[in-house]
């Protein structure tokens, strides 16, 4: 898990992904401003005190926003993802698993359509995290287990796709849980890094890629010994 993690991280500054990382870490940014840009406003325009306590509400809420601003890095960074999942994975593959089949494409629609569904669901769980956070003592935990769990399942089932239908990668994820949560608990602990956390979208899917080839070849291994 540690190697593939590595691995992962060391291949998004070589020459194969550079086009991707800049085309990613673009998009991602622009994506994160606007969130926070609309988020502010629309508080501010639901904000309706008096002189000063509006003003002090609106720069207090502002700066709340940009700190929470990690918690839309999760569900948009998913989206990311999902447009250059296939570039990511082919160039894995060509690179490292060069007498594998190679993967089919996932396809942009399909890919957005799974992120979507997942993205929401991240949001959900983080608005409940968010309260969790006033008590002290289970809100980091909070925060790294429920990530851990989403992002973990989210990246995984996007990279097995590739390789297998829905319902079996989601049979692999589940006969490979822990690992794939602990995963999971890495990319959450990128996610909570600033300025660290714009290269998630490329570290997950490169490490999850590693991961699916990991545990396909150690059940194909298993199956062929028993």
């Amino acid at each position: 898990m540690f190697f593939a993690a590595t691995k992962a991280f060391s291949q998004l500054f070589t020459p194969g992904f550079r086009s991707v990382l800049f085309k990613s870490l673009g998009l991602t940014i622009a994506l994160l401003i606007g969130a926070v840009v609309a988020l502010t406003t629309l508080f501010g325009a639901l904000t309706t005190l008096p002189g000063w306590a509006e003003w002090t509400v609106q720069i207090l809420g502002g700066l709340g926003l940009v700190i929470g601003s990690v918690f839309l890095v999760g569900p948009i960074t998913g989206l990311i993802a999902s447009l250059y999942l296939d570039d990511v994975a082919e160039q894995i593959e060509r690179v490292d698993y060069p007498s594998d089949p190679e993967g089919r494409p996932l396809g942009t629609l399909q890919g957005l359509k799974l992120s979507l569904k997942f993205g929401l669901l991240v949001v959900g769980v983080n608005i409940l995290v968010l309260f969790l956070l006033l008590i002290p003592g289970i809100n980091i935990m909070a925060f790294y287990v429920a990530n851990g769990y989403l992002l973990g399942r989210e990246y995984f089932e996007l990279a097995a796709l590739r390789y297998l239908p829905l319902s079996d990668a989601q049979a692999l994820r589940k006969d490979n849980r822990l690992r794939v949560f602990l995963s999971g608990v890495m990319i959450a602990g990128m996610v909570s890094v600033p300025l660290l956390n714009l290269l998630t979208p490329l570290f997950a899917t490169a490490f999850m890629v590693h991961t699916v080839k990991s545990v396909m070849r150690y059940r194909s291994t298993s199956t062929t010994k028993s």
